[in-house]
C-alpha cells in the first residue's frame, strides 16, 4: 500500500514537472498540494512546449508501463488529433536489459532442469530488450538454432500497480474534465490492461503462433517460425531462429533484386486472407515484427514474429465490414448507413437519413484522390469517427483491425508508393460477400444451428403456446389502444400462430434434409414428424 502511494506521488510530481496540472489536481487528495503550483510553474522549463510533446515526455519519464500505454494510444486515431498521434508514435521501448543471471534462473525454474541440459550454447548477452521481455540466442542439444524469450521478473506486479493508478486518473478525467468522456479514458485503460496482461503470458503467445502457422501451412505467402512447446511456459518461450531482412530496409531489398511491387501487394493479400479467410489476424504487424525472406527475389515472402496481440472477427462483423468497404467504393452511402444499423454498431433508432448525410460529408471528399491513394485504415477511421456522433461504441477487435490496416498500408506504400490497395483487396471482398450469399454457406449455417435449435425447442414451443394464449385472451402486452384491437385480436392471434408454426416447420424440414446423413435414424424421423406437425398446426389455425 505504501509503495503504491509513493508511486502515485512520483507520477503526480512528474505530471506537474511537465505542466500537466489539470491531470494532477483531478484526484481530490492531490488538491492538497495546489500551493506548490506557483513554485513548479516558476521552475517549469516546458512552458512553451506544445501539449502533445509534454504528454509524450511525461510518459517517457514515467517508465515502461506508461510508454506502453502511449504506444496503445498511438493507434487510437479515432480519439486523438494527428499531432498527438504523431508524438505517441515516437515512444520507444528504450529499457535496459535485466541481469542475465536472473534470466537464466527464470529459464531453469521454468524448465525444472539446468540450462546446460537443454542448450548446447546459450548467449548471456541479450539480442534485444523491451518493456515486457528480453530475448537471448541459443542452440539446442540437437543443434537447432533458437531464440529464448524471457519475461521480466516481477513485471506483472509493477504493471498492475501502475494500471490501478491509470484507472484512477481515467475515472477522474471522465468525471471532472469537460468533454473528457469523449476520449473514453476508462475504455482506453481497460483495453490497455487487457493487451498488456495478455502479452505477459507466453503460453498464450505460443498458442497464437501455432494457430497462425497452421493457417499458413503450405503457403509461400508468410512463414511462421517453429515454436518448441516442450520448452515453453508462462514466462519463457523457445522459438526457431530465423534470418530475414527487416521489411522497412527497402534499399537492401532493392539491392538484392527483390520484386518490390509484388512484395507490396503480397502484404495486403496476407492481411486480407487473415481477416476474411482465417478470421484470425496478427494485430501487431509493424516493421519490427515483419521480415522478408529474399531467398527467391522474384517470389519473396514474409516472416512474422511476436504473436502477443491477435485479433479475431466473427462472421457477422466480417460480412458487415466487407459490405461497408464495397458500398463505400460504390459511393452507396445509404447502404453504408444501413449496414451500421443492421450490424448493431449504432443504436437501432438511429436516423438512416442523418447517418447517410454525415457519412457522405466525411467520405465524399476522399474521392477527390485517385483510388490508389485512398487509405483503407483512414476510411475505417472516418467511419468510426462519424459513428461516434451517433453513439457508436467501437469494439476492441475493430480498433485492432483499423490499427493493423494502418500498419499494413504503411508497409505496402513504403515499399511501393504506387500500390493500389483497392485493386489488391477488392477480389477478397467480392469473393467473401458472394460466398456469404451462396446456397452452400446458407445451408451450412442451418446445419450448424441444428443442435442449438434442438436444445431450445421445448422452451420455444412452450413460449409460443403462452404467447398465443395471451393473445387470444387479450392479455398480450401492447402499446396500442385496446378498443382498436378488440375486433382483430383473435384474427391476429391466429395469423401469428400460423406464421410461427409455418416458419418452424420449414426451418426444421430444411435443416433435417441438409444434415440427414449426420443424424441418427430415430432423430431424423422425429424431426420430420415435428415438421409435419408444425405444418398441420399452421393449416389448422
Amino acid at each position: 500500500m505504501f509503495s503504491r502511494w509513493l508511486r502515485a506521488l512520483k507520477i503526480h510530481w512528474i505530471l506537474m514537472r511537465y505542466g500537466l496540472y489539470e491531470l494532477v489536481f483531478l484526484i481530490p487528495f492531490f488538491r492538497l498540494f495546489v500551493f506548490l503550483k506557483p513554485l513548479v510553474n516558476l521552475l517549469n522549463k516546458y512552458k512553451d512546449t506544445p501539449l502533445p510533446v509534454r504528454i509524450r515526455l511525461a510518459l517517457e519519464a514515467l517508465g515502461p508501463t506508461f510508454v506502453k500505454l502511449g504506444q496503445v494510444l498511438s493507434t487510437r486515431n479515432d480519439l486523438f488529433p494527428e499531432d498527438y498521434i504523431e508524438e505517441f508514435s515516437k515512444l520507444q521501448d528504450n529499457v535496459p536489459a535485466f541481469d542475465s543471471n536472473i534470466a537464466i534462473e527464470i529459464i531453469e525454474r521454468a524448465l525444472k532442469q539446468p540450462i546446460s541440459e537443454v542448450f548446447r550454447e546459450f548467449d548471456e548477452v541479450p539480442m534485444a530488450a523491451a518493456s515486457i521481455a528480453q530475448v537471448h540466442s541459443a542452440i539446442l542439444k540437437n543443434g537447432d538454432h533458437v531464440v529464448v524469450k524471457v519475461v521480466r521478473p516481477n513485471i506483472q506486479k509493477v504493471i498492475l500497480r501502475d494500471v490501478q493508478l491509470m484507472e484512477m486518473i481515467a475515472e477522474a478525467v471522465e468525471e471532472y474534465v469537460a468533454g473528457g468522456d469523449r476520449l473514453r479514458p476508462v475504455e482506453v485503460v481497460a483495453e490497455y490492461k487487457r493487451t498488456i496482461l495478455s502479452e505477459l503470458d507466453l503460453t498464450r503467445e505460443a498458442a497464437n503462433g501455432l494457430q497462425l502457422k497452421r493457417n499458413f501451412e503450405g503457403s509461400h505467402e508468410m512463414y511462421v517460425p517453429h515454436i518448441y512447446l516442450e520448452y515453453t511456459s508462462k514466462n519463457i518461450m523457445v522459438m526457431e531462429k530465423i534470418s530475414g531482412i527487416p521489411v522497412d530496409h527497402v534499399e537492401t531489398l532493392r539491392d538484392l533484386g527483390v520484386n518490390i511491387p509484388k512484395l507490396a501487394e503480397l502484404s495486403v493479400e496476407v492481411f486480407f486472407k487473415q481477416v476474411f479467410v482465417d478470421s484470425f489476424f496478427h494485430a501487431d504487424m509493424h516493421p519490427g515484427n515483419i521480415f522478408v525472406d529474399a531467398t527467391d527475389p522474384a517470389n519473396p515472402s514474409y516472416i512474422a514474429l511476436d504473436y502477443g496481440i491477435i485479433g479475431t472477427l466473427g462472421e457477422e462483423d466480417k460480412h458487415y465490414l466487407a459490405s461497408n468497404f464495397l458500398a463505400f467504393f460504390n459511393r452507396d452511402y445509404r447502404r453504408v448507413a444501413e449496414l451500421h444499423v443492421e450490424s448493431g454498431w449504432v443504436p437501432a433508432d438511429t436516423s438512416i437519413e442523418e447517418l447517410e448525410s454525415a457519412i457522405r460529408s466525411i467520405c465524399e471528399p476522399i474521392f477527390n484522390k485517385p483510388l490508389s491513394e485512398i487509405s483503407f485504415g483512414g476510411l475505417l477511421l472516418s467511419l468510426f469517427q462519424t459513428g461516434r456522433r451517433f453513439n457508436m461504441v467501437v469494439q476492441p477487435q475493430l480498433v485492432l483491425l483499423q490499427k493493423t490496416l494502418f500498419n499494413i498500408e504503411g508497409i505496402g506504400r513504403k515499399l511501393y508508393p504506387e500500390l493500389d490497395l483497392w485493386k489488391t483487396a477488392k477480389p477478397f471482398l467480392v469473393k467473401f460477400v458472394k460466398n456469404q450469399k451462396s446456397a452452400k454457406t446458407v445451408l451450412r449455417k442451418y446445419q450448424n444451428a441444428i443442435p442449438s435449435w434442438i436444445d431450445h425447442l421445448p422452451d420455444a414451443m412452450q413460449n409460443l403456446y403462452l404467447i398465443s394464449q395471451d393473445m387470444v385472451r387479450g392479455q398480450f402486452k401492447t402499446d396500442l389502444n385496446e378498443k382498436t384491437l378488440e375486433k382483430y385480436q383473435k384474427i391476429q392471434a391466429k395469423q401469428t400462430t400460423r406464421k410461427v408454426y409455418g416458419l418452424l416447420g420449414a426451418a426444421t424440414l430444411v435443416a433435417t434434409i441438409v444434415s440427414w446423413h449426420n443424424l441418427e435414424d430415430f432423430l431424423g424421423v422425429f424431426l420430420i414428424l415435428l415438421a409435419v406437425f408444425a405444418f398441420y398446426q399452421a393449416l389448422r389455425e
